[in-house]
C-alpha cells in the first residue's frame, strides 16, 4: 500500500528539483564557456607569481579559484568592452573590426548574420508583431518562431517571412523557415514570453494562445535590410 505514496512523492520531489536543476545547468554551461576565455590569462599570471612567492604555488592546484577568477575576468573584460562600445573611440572601434570582418568571405557571412540576428531580438518595434506561430511540421501542429524579416518572392512579389524557429529547451540552436506572411499566426506575445514558454517546454505559458489564423493579415516587421 505504501509503493503508490513513494513513487507519489518521488515524483513530487522530482517535479520540485528538476527546475532547479534546469537552472543550474544553464548557469553552469554559461560559466563555464565564461571561464574558458580567462582562463589562459588566469593561468599565465598563476605560472609568473608562483616563482615569486613559492609559498602560494598550492593556489594554482586550486580548480575552483582558477575558475572563478577567470570567470571574474572574463566579465570585467566584458562590461569594460560594454563600457568602451558606448564611447565614440569605441563605436569607431567597433566599425574598424566589421569594416575588416567584412572583408573575410565566409567569417563575415556568419559574424554579420549572428549580429543582425541579435539586434533584430534585442529591439522591439513599433507596430510590429515579432513573435508568431507557423505551421510545422504539418499543418496541424504548430511552432513558436520570431521574424527576422521580410522578403519578396520572385516574379510574383508575395511577401514572404523569414522566421527562426529556436529548439527547446537551448534556443540557440534551431530552424529558418520561409513562410508566406498570409499563414503566420501572429500573437501579443514578447520575445521574453516567447523565451521563458520555449526554454521551460511550455509549462511558463500564459493561458490562452492564439491557434487559429484570424483573417486580418498577420503584422510583420518592415523590411529594414538595406543589403543588395
Amino acid at each position: 500500500m505504501r509503493i503508490p505514496h513513494i513513487q507519489r512523492f518521488l515524483f513530487t520531489g522530482l517535479l520540485t528539483v528538476f527546475p532547479l536543476w534546469l537552472t543550474w545547468v544553464v548557469f553552469e554551461l554559461v560559466l563555464t564557456q565564461l571561464s574558458k576565455v580567462g582562463a589562459p590569462i588566469v593561468d599565465a599570471v598563476f605560472n609568473i607569481l608562483s616563482p615569486l612567492f613559492p609559498s602560494s604555488t598550492y593556489m594554482i592546484d586550486l580548480h575552483w579559484l582558477r575558475f572563478a577568477l577567470a570567470v571574474l575576468l572574463t566579465l570585467a573584460v566584458l562590461y569594460s568592452l560594454g563600457a568602451l562600445a558606448n564611447r565614440v573611440i569605441g563605436k569607431r572601434l567597433l566599425a574598424w573590426i566589421d569594416s575588416v570582418i567584412a572583408r573575410i568571405p565566409l567569417v563575415q557571412s556568419i559574424y554579420g548574420g549572428t549580429k543582425k540576428l541579435l539586434a533584430v531580438l534585442a529591439v522591439k518595434p513599433e507596430g510590429a508583431q515579432r513573435v508568431v506561430l507557423i505551421d510545422f511540421p504539418n499543418r496541424d501542429m504548430k511552432v513558436i518562431g520570431f521574424v527576422t524579416r521580410v522578403i519578396r518572392e520572385q516574379g510574383s512579389g508575395r511577401e514572404l517571412a523569414a522566421v527562426y524557429v529556436p529548439t527547446t529547451p537551448n534556443p540557440t540552436s534551431g530552424y529558418l523557415e520561409i513562410v508566406p506572411v498570409e499563414l503566420l499566426t501572429p500573437t501579443d506575445w514578447s520575445v521574453d514570453q516567447a523565451m521563458a514558454f520555449i526554454i521551460s517546454g511550455g509549462a511558463v505559458s500564459p493561458d490562452q494562445i492564439p491557434y487559429s489564423r484570424s483573417a486580418r493579415t498577420a503584422v510583420v516587421p518592415p523590411n529594414t535590410d538595406t543589403t543588395p
